[in-house]
């Protein structure tokens, strides 16, 4: 366990972009704080997003304006504050004739978003102009179409780079440290928490004066939401990933499943394609790692095939999967899922404030409500001493020598922040190339390696870099050069180096690949697979 110390000012509980965002800003105002994550940093919903900073289109027909306002107004400060983790991205939105929102609705709701942007970002393509940028699409009752500006992320990396500017600053954060309880006084006060390391079992108790519960999809085991009209829905969105060549599109494409008219994504990022996603009620244990259904993926390959009729696109090609919970408050009522608000709720009950809902996009607003929320339990903590910039500014370094060009260290700086010169200080030059099919360099990987907090492989490869989620069977082929490279930063021997492949590789199957496609097992195969189980519990001891 990270060395944790009796007391603090503020303890958080989760380390979701939530967490993480509150623990930033709390440790730049100067106050001692304390973050546990029961899992890995965004180990949850943040690492499993569509990857969009956006405003939320479809919140505007909704009638969330204020929603939408706020979630525009936060993609222009990422834009300005986070060149490299947040990068502008195009979106186009196809319109036909039978199906589909028409012109002049897309026409009012794009004017909107420009409006709350103060930017105009929006244009009309006529039919032929739109097939120029999308060869491939559905020509059938097409009828032209529209182009506009969001933006996108690597979502864990903006949670790792939250969590370690506020370490910079003085702040504790732990990772596989569960919060067992929460500490009270006499007169019913929270007085911090009892933590247990999630793995190795050992406890320990923090006080603090004050404890936010930031966690997601778990908020209300800690504390329910005290209004009777409200819950937390949790609602599982799943994505399949497709190679660039098998679904080359340039842009993001915006469009309406023929099923039930919902919107769904197709968005380049990182070199591959994702499409989502489903929005469904999530009735498993939420402790049990949410993986894509036979039936969501069914649906989401039913989507881009009407809209891709030419392209033949089929489960067989996708990469890989996941899938992520969005802890939504509901209003009650019988909305459907994709009916239900994504605004966010703070609720307080003696010195415990619990935070539940919002969106990746609006982290910085919901982190900045729970600190006000916690204000009477901090008099120092006032709205003038919270810092109007989000990110510290990482120099430029692009004249120097450092052996890679401009746009990767840009990608550097934004996923690393002040420490991208860390990552290649000591690198080979073999090592400042990128990981083949990948942006990410070999240099990360020690880097993360040495300095994030890794416990297991999947930590490093599915949410440090992304590789895992980038290449066929979650990078397989580059473990040997992986272990090269990272073994003796981990401090893992041959032996745990091995039991950690054998996790990483069952864990990917079952959570990323998808395990239902093939037949049932033999008995002699399930046997096979519970004795491998056990030797890889053998290897990690």
């Amino acid at each position: 366990m990270t060395h944790l110390p009796d007391s603090c000012d503020l303890l958080i509980i989760g380390g979701g972009v939530t967490g993480a965002g509150i623990f930033h800003e709390a440790c730049r105002i100067g106050l001692r704080v304390v973050l546990v994550e029961q899992h890995d940093f965004a180990w949850g919903t943040s690492s499993r997003s569509s990857k969009l900073i956006h405003g939320g289109l479809r919140y505007l027909k909704e009638g969330h304006f204020l929603l939408t306002r706020d979630a525009v107004k936060e993609r222009e400060r990422l834009l300005g504050e986070a060149p490299g983790l947040v990068t502008p991205i195009s979106f186009l939105v196809p319109i036909y004739k039978n199906h589909g929102p028409g012109r002049w609705t897309l026409e009012a709701g794009l004017s909107i978003y420009d409006l709350l942007a103060q930017k105009r970002q929006h244009r009309y393509l006529d039919a032929e102009t739109l097939l120029t940028q999308l060869p491939f699409i559905d020509r059938q009752a097409l009828t032209g179409g529209y182009e506009f500006w969001d933006a996108q992320v690597d979502d864990a990396r903006l949670v790792l780079r939250l969590i370690a500017e506020g370490r910079r600053v003085g702040g504790l954060a732990a990772n596989y440290t569960t919060a067992v309880s929460i500490r009270r006084d006499g007169q019913g006060m929270a007085t911090g928490a009892v933590v247990q390391e999630t793995e190795g079992g050992a406890t320990h108790t923090i006080g603090a004066r004050t404890v936010i519960n930031a966690t997601g999809c778990w908020a209300e085991a800690l504390h329910p939401e005290p209004s009777a009209k409200k819950h937390l829905r949790p609602l599982r969105g799943s994505h399949l990933i497709f190679p660039h060549h098998a679904l080359p599109v340039r842009q993001a494409v915006s469009f309406v499943h023929p099923e039930d008219q919902r919107a769904i994504f197709v968005i380049p990022w990182e070199g591959v394609v994702l499409v989502g996603t489903t929005d469904l009620d999530h009735d498993r244990d939420l402790n049990l790692e949410p993986a894509i259904t036979r039936e969501e993926a069914d649906y989401l390959i039913q989507g881009v095939r009407t809209l891709f009729p030419s392209l033949g696109l089929s489960l067989d090609q996708c990469i890989a999967s996941f899938s992520g919970l969005r802890p939504v408050i509901s209003r009650g009522g019988n909305r459907a899922p994709s009916e239900e608000s994504r605004e966010h709720d703070v609720w307080e009950d003696r010195g415990l404030i619990t935070i539940a809902g919002g969106k990746l996009t609006t982290y910085r607003k919901v982190a900045l409500d729970a600190l006000k929320a916690a204000q009477p339990f901090l008099p120092e903590l006032k709205d003038e001493t919270v810092d109007p910039s989000g990110f510290d500014v990482c120099r430029d370094l692009v004249a120097e020598n450092i052996g890679i060009g401009p746009e990767a260290w840009q990608r550097l700086c934004g996923r690393y922040g002040g420490d991208a010169r860390i990552v290649v200080a000591d690198a080979r030059p073999e090592d400042l190339l990128p990981i083949p099919g990948t942006q990410t360099l070999w240099a990360e990987l020690p880097y993360c390696a040495a300095h994030e907090s890794v416990q297991h492989l999947d930590d490093l490869l599915l949410r440090r870099v992304r590789i895992g989620l980038l290449l066929p069977e979650g990078g397989k082929n580059y473990l040997p050069r992986i272990g090269r490279l990272c073994r003796e930063p981990l401090g893992w021997g041959r032996r745990r180096w091995h039991g950690e492949t054998f996790r990483y590789q069952e864990y990917w199957h079952q959570t990323h690949g998808f395990p239902w496609l093939k037949s049932p097992e033999s008995i002699l195969s399930k046997r096979f697979r519970q004795v491998k189980r056990r030797f890889i519990r053998l290897l990690l001891r």
